[in-house]
């Protein structure tokens, strides 16, 4: 990953078909998705290439912050990837199993490193929170 990119992964006691779920249906999604203090609304979910993800995330100050991508590629319990706009970004999203636990790996790739410094900046994207 260059400097325009951001990588986490993370690994979790818990099967792939758990996770899979808490990533791709909305009513788990919103309760963790977002920076830290942040809430979520999911308007639209269309798991499946070329599908919209349209959300709303609210930040403690009360400002609203809506969002849109567009799923590029999905191989169940595997891979998910998608194009954020505004500002613009390709995330891929790994899922790896393993006797019962699961890491998930993400990678975010800006459209440049100044993009990328303006989102760790203001949302601590690069810590995965």
């Amino acid at each position: 990953m260059g400097a325009s990119g951001i990588s986490i992964t993370h690994h979790f006691r818990a099967p792939i078909d758990l996770l899979w779920k808490v990533w791709t249906e909305p009513d788990h999604l919103k309760n963790w998705w977002g920076p830290e203090g942040f809430g979520a609304e999911i308007h639209m979910l269309e798991l499946r290439e070329g599908g919209e993800w349209k959300m709303t995330l609210f930040g403690p100050d009360g400002k609203s912050y809506p969002n849109r991508s567009v799923f590029k590629e999905i191989d169940p319990q595997k891979k998910i990837v998608f194009e954020h706009f505004n500002p613009h970004f390709v995330t891929t999203v790994l899922f790896e199993s393993e006797r019962g636990e699961t890491s998930i790996s993400w990678e975010l790739l800006f459209d440049s490193v100044e993009m990328r410094e303006i989102i760790v900046s203001a949302h601590r994207a690069d810590e995965g929170q």
